[in-house]
C-alpha cells in the first residue's frame, strides 16, 4: 500500500520529470528521517519565523486518520500566521549519507487552501546553517491526507536566498545532508505533517567532469592550459578505462582568424583515482586590431560521464581599447568605455547581487553585474582570509568572459573590523570610538580595516555609519559615533583611513535615519528603526546633514540613503525614493560626485509595484541597487523602464559613469585580483595592539568614589556578571554573523582573562554563586547580548534597557559584600539603577575582541580618558535626551568622563607640544606656563586655584583658534582641565555637555567659558 500511495504521488507532482528517468532498480526500503511518535516535538525540530507572531507553534498530537498508519500515529501540528516568512525544520547533529536513495517523502495533512508551500534540503557545508540550500514545492490543493515524493533530480537550487557559508557548487550531492525545512505560505492555517522518509534506489551516478577554472582568460598569440577533472560517486577509482572528448565550440572568437580549433580525446585508465587531470591547449592567434573579449567554449562530452554544468570557456582578453590604457585620464576612460556599453551592459554596472543569490556562478556575465556583496554573515566555507580572497577572486573571474571585461566590485560590511572573518581584527563599535574622543585613533582603526579588507580581496566597505543617535532606543545605537552631529563629523576621519588604503568607503545612512520616532516603524515588529524622522529642513540640516558634508568634503565615494522614512510636515517620504535630499542636497547643492547604493532590499519598501519602485529610486538619483536577490527581476525591470522612457538613460549613463570611475580610481581594471601579500596581516598582532589601544580610550569612567580605580594589581580580585567572560557579546552585533551570537565566535580576549593576566588572584563566579570571603575587591561586568538594527529595538520581542535580573543580582550580591566595579558592556546607555553601594562605573561599550584594552585603564596600565558620546539617561522616562535639549537632567551628561592621569601633567604636555608650533601655539604655550606655577596644583596634580588656571586654559583656548599647527587632540587636552574642575563640582549638566558640543564644532573659547560657568 505504501509504495503504490507513494508513487502515485510522484507521477502527479513530477510526470514529465518522471518520464525521463532510467527505470528504477529494486527498490530499496523507505528510511524514516523524521516521525513524531513522541509525546513532545522531537529533538533537532523548531520553528522559526521573521517575527515571533510569524513563527508557527508546533505541537504533536494523535493522527491514527492517516492512511496506513497505526492506531498509536502521532502528527506534527503546525499552526501559522506567517507575515513575511517562516516554517520549521530539522536540523541533524551530524550529516546523513543519503546518496543510495532515489527522493525525499513525506505525509501532510492540508486544507484544499491553494497555498503553494515550499521545502528545501540541506546539503554539505559546515553546519545546517551553513548549507547549500536545494527547493521543491507542492500546492495545498487537498483537503485531507496525502503523500509528498519527489525525486532528488527534481530539486532545485535555491535562488533567492543562500545562507553564509554554503557551498556554491551547485550539485545536490546527497553525501553530507544537514537536514531539511518546510516553509509555510504568508497566509493562515494549519497543516499536519508525519513520516518524512527516504526512498527507492538510486539511479547509477555517472563519472563527473569539470574543468579546472570555469575561465580561462588568454592574451592574443597566447595558449590556455585547460585542465579536465573526473570525479566519481564516492570517490572510487575508475572500474574501466574512461574517454573524454573535447573540442572547441562556437562562441564570439573566429576559429582560423583567432584561434586554432582543437578536438581530442583524454583517456583515463581503470583504476585512476577520482579527482585526477588531464589536460589540453588551446592556443590563440593575433590579428593586430583592437578588440573586445572573445569567447570560445570548450565541449566535454564521454559515455557514462556527466559533463560540467557550465561548460568551461577559453577568453582572448579585450585589448587596444582606450579604456584599457592606464595612462589616460579617467574621465577619458569612462567616456570611452561608456560609449561602447549596450543597455543590458549599462543596466549590469548598476545591479548589486547577494553572493549567495547567485543561481550559478556564470551569471555574473550573463547579467554583465557589476557587483557582489556579502550581507552580514554570508562568508565562504571556510571562513577563512584565504577562502575570502579564493571566492572573490572565482566571482571576479567570471567577469573576464564578458565583452568589455569590466571587473566586479565587491563590497561588505566592515563597520568594525574586517568583521564577517573569523580571526579579522575587531574594533570597538563605532559608539566606543566615539567615546574615545580622537580622530586620528579612528582614521587608523580606518586604516588597519581597509589593509584586512583589502587582503582579502574587497576594495568597498559599507561603513562608516554616520547617523546621528538621538534616541536610546534605537537598536543601531552602537552604530553611530555619538549623539551630536559635531562629533560624528570629527569621527569622518574614517573616511581617510579607508580610503587613502585602498578601500571605498561609505557614507550611510543617508539621511535622518538616527532621529526616527518611536513607535513610526513599518517593518515588522520593529519599533523605532526603519521609521519616520519628523524633522524641518533646517532642523535636518544642523543635526543629520552635517556628518554627511563633512564625509563629502572628505571625497567619500558611495553613499548609502536609509531604510527611514522623513516628514518635513506633508508626509512621509523613504529616502530611497527622496529626490530632493538624493539629487537636489546631495549631488546637487553638497556637490557629491561618487555613486549612491542602495540598501539590502530598500527599494521594495517604496509604495507601489515592482516596476514603480525600481523607476522612483533610480530616478531619484540611486545609481546600483542592491537587490539583493532578484537580479535578474531587477535587470529586465529597468530595461523595460529604459525603453519606455520612464527611466531616462541620461540618467543610465550618469549612474554607470559615476559607477565606472570608481572603478577606475581604485585600479580594478588592471588588479581585480586579491594582493595576498598582505593575507598574513589579517588578524595580526600588530593590529590588534590598535583596537586594544582603541578599546582603552573608549572606557568612560562614570563613577569613581574615593579612587577605586586603578585597581592594585596585588588586590584578590573577584569577578562575576554575564559579559565577564565572552567575546561574543563583548564584540556585539554584526560580529561573524549579522546578529552578532554569544560564545567564543572568534579569536580574542575576553575581559576576565584580561583581568587574570593583571591581577596576582581571581576568582571568577558568573552569577556570584562563589564564595566572597577573602577578596579585595570585585569586578561585575553586565549589560547586553548582541542584536543588529531593528531586532534591537527596544519593546520589540520584550527588550528593554534594564539589566538582566541575573546581572543586577550579581551586582547586588558583589557590591553588598565587597567595594566594586560595574563595567557595562553595552551598545547604548542602560537603566543603572541605584548606584549608592557601588563605588566605581564604567562604560566599556562593545569593546570588540581585545579585553586588554578594558583592563588596561582598570588597573592603571593607561588612564582613563574617554568621554560619553551619549547623554546617560536617569530614567527611560527622559528618552529621548540630547544634549542642547531645553530640559537636561540626566544621570551623567554628554561628553561626561573622569580622567584618572594627572591635569597638571596632561597640561604641560600640551604646553610642551604648543611651543613647537607656531606663533598663536607658542604665544598659547606661555599663556600656559604662568598656569604650570607649582603654587596653583594640589599635590595629586588636580587644580588648587581654579581661577587662575580657567583663565590660562581660556586665553589659550583663544589663540589656539588662530593656530594653523595646533591639533584636535592638543585642543582637547587644553580643554580638558577645564572639564575636569567642573566635573569635580558635579553641576550644571547642560552646561557640561554644551561644552563637549563647543569643543568637537571647534570652538574652544566658547567650550572652556561655559565649563568656568559650570564650576563655579
Amino acid at each position: 500500500m505504501f509504495r503504490r500511495a507513494l508513487w502515485a504521488a510522484a507521477i502527479t507532482l513530477l510526470a514529465p520529470l518522471l518520464l525521463t528517468q532510467p527505470a528504477p532498480a529494486a527498490a530499496a526500503a523507505p528510511l524514516t528521517i523524521t516521525d513524531f511518535e513522541s509525546d513532545g516535538v522531537p529533538p533537532g525540530v523548531y520553528a522559526w519565523g521573521n517575527d515571533a507572531a510569524s513563527t508557527p507553534a508546533l505541537t504533536t498530537e494523535p493522527g491514527a486518520d492517516r492512511p496506513d498508519a497505526p492506531a498509536t500515529n502521532r502528527v506534527l501540528r503546525s499552526v501559522y500566521a506567517v507575515s513575511q516568512w517562516g516554517g520549521w525544520s530539522h536540523d541533524f547533529p551530524a550529516t546523513q549519507d543519503w546518496s543510495p536513495y532515489e527522493g525525499f517523502s513525506f505525509w501532510v495533512k492540508g486544507t484544499a487552501s491553494g497555498q503553494k508551500i515550499f521545502f528545501e534540503l540541506k546539503d554539505g557545508g559546515g553546519s545546517a546553517g551553513a548549507a547549500e540550500l536545494f527547493e521543491s514545492s507542492f500546492t495545498d490543493d487537498t483537503a485531507g491526507w496525502r503523500q509528498i515524493a519527489v525525486p532528488f533530480a527534481g530539486f532545485t537550487r535555491r535562488t533567492d536566498y543562500q545562507p553564509g557559508g554554503a557551498p556554491t557548487d551547485g550539485e545536490l550531492d546527497l553525501v553530507a545532508m544537514w537536514g531539511y525545512g518546510m516553509r509555510l505560505p504568508t497566509a493562515q492555517g494549519t497543516l499536519l505533517w508525519d513520516d518524512v522518509q527516504l526512498y527507492g534506489t538510486a539511479p547509477p551516478r555517472p563519472v563527473r567532469l569539470s574543468a579546472d577554472a570555469p575561465v580561462h582568460p588568454v592574451d592574443e598569440k597566447g595558449q590556455a592550459e585547460v585542465g579536465v577533472t573526473i570525479t566519481t560517486s564516492g570517490g572510487a577509482p575508475l572500474t574501466a578505462d574512461l574517454n573524454v572528448d573535447y573540442r572547441t565550440g562556437t562562441g564570439t572568437a573566429t576559429p582560423g582568424a583567432d584561434y586554432t580549433a582543437v578536438q581530442g580525446t583524454l583517456t583515463f585508465p581503470a583504476g585512476t583515482a577520482s579527482g585526477s587531470t588531464r589536460t589540453f591547449t588551446v592556443r590563440t592567434l593575433r590579428d593586430d586590431r583592437a578588440e573586445a573579449a572573445e569567447t570560445i567554449p570548450i565541449e566535454l562530452s564521454g559515455a557514462g560521464t556527466r559533463p560540467p554544468a557550465e561548460p568551461p570557456v577559453v577568453v582572448i582578453n579585450a585589448h587596444g581599447l582606450p579604456y584599457l590604457n592606464a595612462r589616460k585620464p579617467v574621465r577619458e576612460r569612462v567616456a570611452d568605455l561608456l560609449g561602447r556599453m549596450t543597455t543590458d551592459e549599462k543596466i549590469g554596472q548598476m545591479t548589486q547581487a547577494e553572493r549567495g543569490a547567485l543561481a550559478k556562478q556564470s551569471d555574473i556575465a550573463t547579467y554583465v553585474l557589476g557587483s557582489l556583496l556579502s550581507g552580514g554573515g554570508s562568508a565562504p566555507s571556510p571562513n577563512t582570509p584565504e577562502a575570502w580572497a579564493d571566492m572573490i577572486d572565482a566571482f571576479q573571474l567570471q567577469t573576464r568572459q564578458t565583452r568589455l571585461q569590466v571587473p566586479l566590485i565587491y563590497g561588505v560590511d566592515a563597520v568594525h573590523g574586517h568583521n564577517n572573518v573569523v580571526g579579522a581584527t575587531i574594533f570597538p563599535h563605532n559608539a566606543g570610538l566615539g567615546a574615545a574622543r580622537d580622530p586620528a585613533l579612528v582614521e587608523q582603526a580606518g586604516r588597519i580595516t581597509a589593509r584586512e579588507v583589502r587582503a582579502t580581496g574587497i576594495p568597498w566597505n559599507f561603513a562608516p555609519c554616520l547617523c546621528v543617535s538621538r534616541d536610546d532606543r534605537w537598536g543601531r545605537a552602537y552604530e553611530s559615533f555619538g549623539e551630536d552631529p559635531a562629533l560624528v563629523s570629527r569621527m569622518a576621519t574614517v573616511i581617510d583611513g579607508l580610503q587613502d588604503n585602498g578601500v571605498l568607503a561609505t557614507a550611510k545612512h543617508y539621511v535622518g535615519d538616527g532621529g526616527t520616532a518611536y513607535g513610526s516603524s513599518a517593518s515588522g515588529d520593529y519599533t523605532i528603526d526603519q521609521g519616520v524622522t519628523q524633522v524641518s529642513r533646517q532642523e535636518l540640516d544642523r543635526i543629520h546633514l552635517k556628518p554627511f558634508e563633512e564625509a563629502v568634503r572628505r571625497g567619500v565615494a558611495t553613499v548609502m540613503p536609509s531604510f527611514s522614512s522623513v516628514d518635513f510636515g506633508d508626509g512621509p517620504l523613504k529616502m530611497h525614493a527622496h529626490d530632493e535630499l538624493i539629487n537636489g542636497t546631495l549631488k546637487g547643492r553638497l556637490g557629491f560626485g561618487g555613486f549612491v547604493i542602495s540598501d539590502w532590499q530598500a527599494i521594495d519598501q517604496i509604495p507601489g509595484d515592482y516596476p514603480s519602485d525600481v523607476r522612483t529610486s533610480v530616478n531619484a538619483g540611486l545609481d546600483m541597487i542592491m537587490v539583493p536577490y532578484a537580479y535578474p527581476q531587477f535587470t529586465s525591470t529597468l530595461k523595460a523602464e529604459v525603453e519606455a522612457g520612464r527611466v531616462p538613460m541620461a540618467r543610465v549613463d550618469d549612474a554607470v559613469s559615476r559607477i565606472l570611475t570608481q572603478k577606475f580610481r581604485l585600479g580594478l581594471f588592471e588588479r581585480p585580483y586579491a594582493d595576498r601579500s598582505r593575507i598574513g596581516a589579517v588578524g595580526s598582532a600588530a593590529h590588534r595592539a590598535v583596537a586594544r589601544a582603541a578599546a582603552a580610550k573608549s572606557q568612560v569612567l562614570l563613577k569613581n568614589d574615593g579612587g577605586l580605580l586603578p585597581l592594585r594589581r596585588d588586590a584578590k580580585v573577584y569577578v562575576a556578571g554575564s559579559n565577564a567572560d565572552d567575546i561574543g557579546n563583548q564584540s556585539g552585533g554584526w560580529t561573524i554573523s549579522w546578529q552578532g551570537s554569544s560564545g567564543p565566535i572568534t579569536p580574542g580576549t575576553t575581559v576576565v582573562q584580561a583581568i587574570r593576566s593583571r591581577a596576582s588572584s581571581v576568582t571568577y563566579s558568573r552569577d556570584a554563586s562563589a564564595d566572597l570571603a577573602g577578596h579585595d575587591v570585585g569586578v561585575v561586568v553586565v549589560g547586553e547580548t548582541p542584536y543588529a538594527e531593528g531586532q534591537g529595538d527596544v519593546g520589540r520581542a520584550g527588550r528593554t534597557l534594564d539589566l538582566t535580573a541575573a546581572d543586577r543580582a550579581a551586582v547586588d550580591r558583589v557590591c553588598g559584600a565587597l567595594k566594586c566595579v560595574v563595567l557595562v558592556v553595552s551598545g547604548r546607555p542602560m537603566l543603572l539603577g541605584d548606584l549608592s553601594g557601588v563605588e566605581a562605573v564604567v562604560a566599556s561599550w562593545l569593546p570588540g575582541t581585545e579585553g586588554d584594552g578594558v583592563a588596561d585603564p582598570l588597573f592603571g596600565a593607561v588612564p582613563y580618558t574617554g568621554r560619553l558620546p551619549f547623554t546617560w539617561f536617569r530614567s527611560v522616562e527622559q528618552i529621548p535626551i540630547n544634549v542642547g535639549d531645553a530640559t537636561y537632567e540626566p544621570l551623567f551628561p554628554y561628553g561626561w568622563g573622569l580622567r584618572t592621569d594627572r591635569a597638571r601633567d596632561r597640561l604641560k604636555a600640551a604646553r610642551d607640544e604648543l611651543a613647537r608650533g607656531d606663533g598663536p601655539s607658542r604665544a598659547a604655550a606661555v599663556t600656559l606656563t604662568a598656569a604650570l606655577a607649582g603654587r596653583n596644583w594640589h599635590a595629586d596634580g588636580s587644580v588648587r586655584d581654579a581661577r587662575v588656571v580657567l583663565g590660562a586654559v581660556g586665553a589659550a583656548a583663544a589663540l589656539l583658534e588662530r593656530s594653523r599647527s595646533d591639533s584636535y587632540a592638543v585642543g582637547d587636552a587644553v580643554v580638558s582641565v577645564a572639564r575636569d574642575v567642573a566635573q569635580s563640582g558635579g553641576e550644571r549638566p547642560d552646561l557640561q555637555a554644551s561644552a563637549d558640543h563647543e569643543l568637537a564644532s571647534g570652538d574652544l573659547t566658547k567650550a572652556v567659558e561655559l565649563l568656568a560657568r559650570a564650576a563655579r
